[in-house]
């Protein structure tokens, strides 16, 4: 069994551990009435509610959340990934609507026989391990992006509680101690000597409970706070970060850093029912499978058909199925390929696919299959923002695989990513899920690679906020969106409980229909009846929702009880 293979199912294990049963009674959600941020990891929540009790705003809440999730959740959060943020922020004119693009980018050198040529030199995995894996990191430049032109707080105040945390320390959670002390990911990051001494400093995971320090990242959080963008992507941390990639082979420079830019896009919005959804637009395939998913949903009677019973299973995973073809074939990076956007998201061309759905009948992939998927690992991390005026901020954050590369920079204290995974490593040729990757989202320089990553916000007919919605997961981001989705707006199931309910997975290939425990085994036989090739799989997602009470405006968070998260309001 491959390294990286043993780390997901390790995840996915761990997550599963607190998956609710089916019948089992879900816990409250958490009410506010001023603000809410909800994340994976406690102390990065109350990072964001601190910023809404000095009085910042949604943007400002979402900044700090994300510098502190660099370090109190090394697995997922970070410095050196990549993200989406979807916002909706209150204007005199009106409601704004912003995506910010702040994926990671192929460094210059990379080309599309990057990793073939690796490969053929004897480095299998130099696409997930080491150096040779990392992309541009564009999380920092995003983050201060949104500081900068949305946000209303001081860069130095939003900084300072990571700062404090990374300096001062705070207590290890059980679940960081589990991932850093599991045999495959302990292997896999003792390989880098800087690593090593950040994260197993006596030769083993620090205990959980003990104090964890991390005074590198302090100094490079603190440069950032100092000198904004110029505080990572030039001076000493641009140095930095070039050194260590010459050290380990990579092929980032400091001129890729120095080129990086976030990027503003027009974001994927729609009409659903009484709603309208706004979501994220490629280099995501997030918003646009989420389009054509509800479209073709939107011919059947759902609720008629009953919240996870086998009628409604079998015709979501159809359209699942029927998106992650589209999804294969036409998806990439906008800035190098011209997308049929526009066809793809059609009312003809989504009615089209809904009546090819059977009503008791699976299809074949085969017959649905348009061409070729891209990889994603599902380790990464989301956060949702509300703030007093309404504003709302959806983030979806990554390293790609757990603890990205594995490899630290030295003296600066951050984790690279292994994003250039992403990409079609080597075009045709299935992955570690199955997922075959086309030329569409070929390894070339500045490209992004396609993503999963699906933050969205629901507003309602007056276009206030009703939801905020997103979740880590890899391919499985973009399907439990969807139903947490369906579980609010069509099945009308209480915040926790959407979050909560077993969820299920089709990627179209491998042709199989994940499924959660908790489904009762007439609606696992009713599905076979219908020809799906069935498979119980653990945890599905890390959720983290915010909903809001149309009537009297109060929030409610739920964080997944998959994980580890918390909602914190005031």
């Amino acid at each position: 069994m491959s390294q990286s293979r043993t780390c997901y199912l390790l995840i996915c294990l761990l997550l599963s551990c607190a998956v609710n049963q089916a019948g089992a009674a879900d816990p409250p959600a958490v009410e506010a009435k001023n603000g809410m941020v909800v994340a994976a990891e406690p102390l990065a929540a109350e990072a964001g509610v601190e910023m809404l009790r000095r009085g910042g705003n949604a943007i400002d809440a979402a900044v700090a959340t994300g510098f502190c999730l660099a370090v109190t959740y090394p697995v997922a959060g970070n410095l050196g990934g990549g993200g989406f943020l979807v916002a909706t922020l209150p204007t005199d004119a009106g409601a704004q609507t912003i995506a910010l693009d702040f994926r990671e980018t192929a460094p210059a050198a990379a080309h599309a026989r990057l990793y073939i040529d690796a490969v053929a030199a004897g480095k299998t995995n130099a696409s997930t391990l080491g150096h040779l894996a990392a992309g541009v990191p564009g999380s920092v430049a995003g983050l201060l992006y949104a500081l900068e032109k949305w946000g209303t707080l001081e860069r130095r105040t939003v900084l300072e509680p990571a700062i404090r945390l990374a300096r001062e320390g705070f207590l290890l959670p059980r679940r960081t101690h589990q991932f850093l002390a599991s045999a495959s990911i302990a292997s896999a990051m003792s390989q880098f000597s800087a690593t090593r001494a950040v994260f197993y400093p006596n030769g083993s995971a620090p205990a959980e409970g003990s104090v964890f320090k991390q005074p590198d990242l302090a100094e490079t959080l603190t440069r950032i706070a100092n000198d904004g963008r110029a505080g990572f992507y030039q001076g000493k941390t641009a140095e930095l970060l070039e050194k260590e990639m010459k050290r380990g082979g990579g092929i980032m420079t400091r001129a890729d850093l120095a080129n990086y830019r976030p990027i503003e896009r027009k974001p994927i919005e729609f009409s659903f029912r009484d709603y309208r959804i706004v979501s994220m637009p490629p280099p995501s395939s997030g918003g646009v499978c989420l389009q054509q998913m509800l479209g073709m949903l939107s011919t059947f009677p759902l609720e008629e058909f009953g919240h996870n019973s086998s009628a409604s299973i079998h015709v979501i995973a159809e359209s699942m199925r029927r998106s992650f073809a589209d999804r294969n074939r036409f998806l990439g990076d906008p800035d190098f390929h011209e997308l049929p956007l526009t066809r793809l998201t059609s009312p003809s061309h989504i009615q089209a696919q809904s009546k090819t759905i059977k009503p008791n009948a699976a299809s074949s992939s085969k017959e649905v299959l348009s061409g070729a998927s891209a990889r994603e690992k599902e380790q990464t991390t989301h956060y949702s923002v509300v703030d007093r005026n309404g504003g709302a901020v959806s983030v979806t954050t990554t390293l790609n695989g757990a603890f990205g590369s594995k490899a630290v920079v030295a003296g600066a204290g951050f984790l690279l990513n292994n994003e250039m995974d992403d990409f079609a490593t080597e075009p045709g040729k299935p992955n570690l899920y199955g997922l075959v990757q086309g030329e569409v989202n070929a390894v070339g320089p500045g490209r992004r690679p396609l993503s999963s990553m699906t933050p969205t916000i629901v507003l309602d007919s007056g276009g206030r906020v009703r939801h905020v919605l997103g979740t880590p997961g890899g391919p499985t981001i973009i399907t439990n969106v969807l139903q947490v989705l369906l579980n609010l707006v069509v099945y009308r199931l209480a915040p926790q409980a959407a979050v909560n309910a077993p969820k299920f997975h089709h990627q179209c290939l491998p042709d199989r229909l994940d499924l959660e425990p908790g489904l009762p085994k007439d609606v696992w036989s009713a599905l076979e009846r219908r020809g799906h090739n069935l498979k119980e799989r653990s945890a599905i997602g890390d959720f983290q929702l915010i909903s809001r009470e149309p009537t009297t405006g109060t929030l409610y968070g739920a964080s997944d009880p998959r994980g580890g998260g918390a909602a914190r309001g005031h």
